[in-house]
C-alpha cells in the first residue's frame, strides 16, 4: 500500500498486551474448558490504533513501552506494516489479557499483570517524544501500567501540547481526569471517551442526551477542540467549535461494537492528517471503527471497503440526534 506523507503521525503505548483469543463452546466455571481455538494478537490500544492506520497508509512511529522478554510478536507487526519503532525495551514481560470467546458471542475478560514502570521509563518515553512539535498528529491511548502516576498521560499530552502538536487523548479513569485537570494550554486536542468514561470522569449523571452533550460543551469551551462520545450502537457524537454532529452506520444499528475504538481514533488521527472537515472526519472514524470489526485482530480491510463504509455512514447535525431523546 502506498504511504502517504511524511512521518508525522505518531502513537503512544504506554501499557501494550499480548491479546490471547479462546474460542469455547461453552465456559463452566469448575470444570475443564476444552479450546476450539486460540489466537495471539499484539495489541493495546496504541498498538491498535497504529496497526490500523498503518493499513491505511498513513506513515506512523510508535513510541512507549514495550517489555524484551516478549518484544518478537510486536516486532514482527511493526515489520510487516511498516511501522517505525521507538518504544523504550524494559528487562520485563508484556502482559497478556486472555478472551474467553463462547459461542454466541459472551466473552470473559481475564487481564494479567504486566510490567512495572518508573518514573526513569516514563523520561525515556518523553525523550523520544521531544522532537515533536507543531505539524505532528499523536494518539495516546489506553491504560498505564503499575509504577506510574495517574498523571503519566497527562504529563505527556501538555508536554507535546506546548510544543504545537495536536494529541489525540484515548485513556479513561484517574489518567483522564488529570488531563482534563489542566491549564488550557496543555490540554489534549481532541478526546474519544465513551459515555461511562465521560461519566465516571466527570462525576455526574449522563443518561440523558441533553445532559451529555451539555458536559461535552463543556469541555468544548474549555480549550479542546474535539470532543468524540462513543455510543455503541447509537455511533458517535462529534463536538468542536466549528460543527455539532452524529453518527451512525447502519451496519451497528444492532450489535456489538467491541473492539471498535482504537479504529475510532485511528480514523480521527487519520482525517485530521488529511485535513478533512466536520462531516467528513465523522464519517471517516466510523467507517475505521465498522472495518474494524470485520477482521479479526487490530486490523482494517483494504481502503475501498472503508471508502464504502463512509458512503453508509449518516452524519446529521446533533440537533437531530437531540430532539430525539428518548422518554422525552
Amino acid at each position: 500500500m502506498t504511504r502517504s506523507g511524511p512521518c508525522d503521525v505518531h502513537t503512544v503505548a504506554l501499557n501494550p498486551a499480548i491479546d490471547l483469543t479462546v474460542g469455547l463452546s461453552q465456559l463452566v466455571p469448575g470444570e475443564v474448558a476444552r479450546a476450539r481455538s486460540a489466537r495471539h494478537d499484539p495489541g493495546g490500544k496504541g498498538v491498535n490504533v497504529a496497526s490500523c492506520l498503518a493499513d491505511w497508509g498513513t506513515a506512523v512511529t510508535i513510541h512507549g513501552l514495550l517489555g524484551l522478554e516478549n518484544a518478537a510478536r510486536f516486532e514482527a507487526l511493526f515489520a510487516a506494516k511498516g511501522i517505525s519503532d521507538a518504544m523504550v525495551r524494559l528487562p520485563q514481560a508484556t502482559r497478556t489479557n486472555i478472551k474467553l470467546l463462547e459461542e454466541g458471542g459472551r466473552t470473559t475478560d481475564v487481564n494479567l499483570p504486566g510490567f512495572s514502570a518508573s518514573a526513569r521509563d516514563l523520561a525515556a518515553v518523553e525523550a523520544s517524544l521531544a522532537p515533536l512539535g507543531a505539524g505532528a498528529l499523536v494518539a495516546i491511548s489506553g491504560s498505564q501500567p503499575q509504577g506510574l502516576e495517574d498523571e503519566a498521560s497527562a504529563r505527556l499530552t501538555a508536554a507535546l501540547t506546548r510544543r504545537g502538536a495536536r494529541v489525540v487523548l484515548d485513556v479513561s479513569g484517574a489518567p483522564l481526569r488529570a488531563a482534563l485537570a489542566r491549564a488550557p494550554d496543555a490540554l489534549p486536542f481532541a478526546i474519544k471517551p465513551n459515555r461511562h468514561e465521560l461519566e465516571a470522569c466527570l462525576r455526574a449523571d449522563l443518561s440523558r442526551r441533553a445532559d451529555l452533550v451539555a458536559a461535552a460543551r463543556g469541555l468544548v469551551a474549555r480549550g479542546i477542540g474535539l470532543v468524540i462520545v462513543s455510543l455503541g450502537t447509537e455511533g458517535a457524537i462529534f463536538l468542536s467549535a466549528a460543527a455539532e454532529l452524529q453518527a451512525l452506520p447502519m451496519a451497528l444499528s444492532q450489535g456489538s461494537t467491541v473492539g471498535a475504538g482504537d479504529a475510532m481514533v485511528a480514523g480521527v488521527v487519520a482525517a485530521l492528517a488529511e485535513g478533512l472537515g466536520p462531516e467528513a472526519l465523522a464519517a471517516r472514524a466510523t467507517a475505521f471503527a465498522v472495518g474494524k470489526l470485520r477482521n479479526a485482530g487490530p486490523h482494517l480491510p483494504e481502503q475501498g471497503e472503508i471508502r464504502a463504509l463512509e458512503r453508509a455512514v449518516a452524519v446529521r447535525p446533533l440537533a437531530e440526534w437531540l430532539a430525539q431523546e428518548p422518554g422525552a
